[in-house]
């Protein structure tokens, strides 16, 4: 049976990590560096990380490729070692998962390309398809458990995410997009929208992520939940809203106490794998954890 569907067949709220990026910046990557080199490079800090998340409760840990497609790696001239980056990644993130006394789902985390599909930018649904196979190839033989194809705003990107990854593994994948855009994705889907179209393929859950905060995220999870009530679905919310401060620094405004209030309000609106995104700390997770031990 895969880690994951042992979480499910509990039937409880299953708990996932928090952010990534906001730690790894506090671990000392510099802005516009790539995070994907550190699996690598730091490979030290990036289980340390992990770590943190399982010590806070997280059953489910994303690794660290979320931009690890060769689109994306291209831009620090790394887009030939799309492999070897993803597969470290995974593996990093193994080591934790093995280790842990309890169940850990490793999720190999695969984000937008950044680029644009045709007419409106130059890239094809082939190419984009291609792309995240080979992402999903490295992550695979890394060791994860399932794919986490997350903080997607075209539908037509997450389809070639998910053919991609099933070209070269039968993993189950999970999928998220963002909706930060008046309740739609950047390219207009809404949430009823994302239900319809991603539902027809062969992911096993699928959800929101990251956008303006958790308000705007509980009001997709509810109207993905109106449209489904049949659906798993994931909720993994940023930290309250970004403000920058003076110099440059971007804070969040979710104290922990706010994110296990949101954590015990998604899940009542059905949400039943919880987590989050830009801002979170594993202090935030183990708020989480607490508040949905409470719910029961």
């Amino acid at each position: 049976m895969n880690p994951l569907e042992k979480l499910l067949a509990s039937g409880a709220p299953i708990l996932l990590d928090g952010a990534m990026g906001t730690m790894l910046m506090a671990a000392g990557l510099e802005q516009g560096d790539p995070p994907e080199e550190w699996n690598v490079l730091h490979p030290d800090r990036i289980r340390a990380i992990h770590q943190s998340y399982v010590d806070a409760g997280s059953q489910v840990i994303l690794t660290n490729s979320f931009g690890g497609t060769r689109f994306r790696l291209e831009m620090h001239n790394l887009q030939d070692r799309v492999y070897e980056l993803n597969k470290a990644a995974a593996e990093n993130a193994r080591a934790v998962a093995d280790a842990a006394p309890r169940t850990v789902v490793v999720a190999g985390s695969m984000g937008p390309t950044g680029q644009l599909f045709e007419p409106m930018g130059l890239l094809t649904f082939e190419e984009a398809k291609a792309a995240f196979a080979e992402q999903a190839r490295g992550l695979a033989d890394g060791g994860v458990d399932v794919f986490w194809v997350e903080t997607m705003s075209d539908l037509d990107e997450v389809r070639a995410a998910v053919e991609g990854a099933r070209s070269v593994s039968d993993l189950p994948i999970i999928t998220t997009m963002s909706f930060d855009t008046h309740g739609h994705t950047m390219m207009g889907v809404s949430p009823q929208k994302a239900v319809e179209t991603l539902s027809q393929l062969d992911v096993i859950a699928l959800g929101a992520n990251c956008g303006t905060g958790s308000d705007e995220l509980e009001k997709a999870i509810e109207a993905m939940r109106a449209a489904r009530p049949d659906l798993l679905l994931v909720a993994k919310a940023n930290a309250g809203i970004p403000q920058v401060e003076r110099g440059g620094n971007v804070v969040y405004t979710g104290t922990p106490e706010v994110m296990a209030q949101y954590a015990r309000d998604v899940k009542a609106l059905g949400a039943r794998l919880i987590g989050a995104c830009c801002g979170s700390t594993p202090e935030h997770i183990k708020a989480m954890a607490e508040a949905l031990e409470q719910t029961g």
